[in-house]
């Protein structure tokens, strides 16, 4: 069995309830892939797990950044790989939770960050024929030399400048703790242990209607206008332009429920397309399933993977 589950899909899914019993099941603590929740604040606006959920499980990159942090995907990835390490060298499974493509691939494939020349390494590698360069190549990284030009110089000496730093810096770089890794066997194997849920769209948007009409109900106007320092990437979060136009009178409540609800609406679609083109886990539409049939089915799925 492996030791990092994934469950990913739109905003409004249902992944915080189903996540809270699987992470029960199979002894894991559960790591945030938001990249609104890992905000303090906004706790109502991003739809963080209560407080009853994240005392049942502990929770990683839950609320740990200020909003004037500007974050990125790279930025989580590191982050990420710090809490992965931490939950397996305490023997614990992993579930790691959101929404949010691009910080998920920063744990399932990572990003390559590509050195930059290095002039004295290049006057020496000039200096070898091709031949030469190629079989050091193929000494440092075979893998790289086989989707390389081996015949074009130039293209083999900047392939030996990253397979340089590579081999410097064992797992180039990327999260081995979370299975990213640079082939496609460990992209597909690291994707097995997941699961894409999802609901008929006229369920899927009606749960996001009703859960905007809470935020409303739980006081999340109060909550923005109570913001201070809030950074560029954090001003981008859902829902958050809208409760500020209301707060400055441009807009009525009823206007900014209902356009709150149609950026929700386009931004789960925007997910759905991303996660079916981007990744290969394996779907579970939630619709017709009871919430302890939907449990089942994904104890099934992390256990086949």
């Amino acid at each position: 069995m492996n030791d990092t589950f994934f469950i990913v899909g739109p905003t409004a899914v249902g992944k915080t309830s189903l996540a809270i019993e699987l992470a029960e099941q199979f002894d894991a603590e559960i790591v945030n892939a938001d990249a609104f929740q890992i905000y303090r604040g906004l706790n109502i606006l991003t739809a963080k797990p209560n407080s009853e959920a994240q005392h049942q499980i502990r929770h990683h990159l839950l609320g740990q950044v200020s909003l004037a942090e500007t974050m990125s995907a790279v930025r989580f990835g590191e982050l990420a790989c710090g809490a992965l390490a931490d939950i397996q060298r305490r023997n614990k499974n992993a579930l790691v939770v959101g929404g949010s493509g691009l910080y998920l691939r920063a744990i399932t494939r990572g990003f390559d960050e590509v050195p930059p020349p290095d002039p004295r390494l290049r006057e020496e590698l000039s200096a070898l024929s091709v031949a030469e360069l190629d079989l050091r190549l193929r000494d440092l990284n075979p893998q790289l030399a086989a989707r390389t030009d081996l015949k074009n110089p130039r293209r083999l000496i900047r392939a030996i400048e990253i397979a340089s730093v590579e081999a410097a810096v064992p797992g180039g770089g990327k999260c081995k703790a979370a299975g990213t890794a640079a082939t496609t066997e460990d992209i597909e194997a690291a994707e097995s242990a997941g699961v894409l849920v999802l609901r008929d769209r006229d369920d899927l948007y009606q749960r996001i209607n009703e859960r905007v009409n809470a935020m409303f109900r739980e006081g999340v106007e109060e909550e923005v206008r109570a913001l201070q320092d809030i950074g560029p990437t954090a001003a981008n979060a859902l829902g958050l332009k809208e409760i500020r136009a209301l707060l400055d009178g441009q807009i009525s409540r009823a206007q900014c429920i209902v356009k709150m609800q149609q950026a929700t609406r386009r931004y789960a679609k925007r997910q759905l397309t991303w996660f079916r083109h981007q990744t290969t886990f394996p779907q579970l539409n939630l619709t017709p399933f009871s919430h302890r049939e939907a449990v089942r089915a994904i104890t099934r799925v992390f256990r086949e993977g």
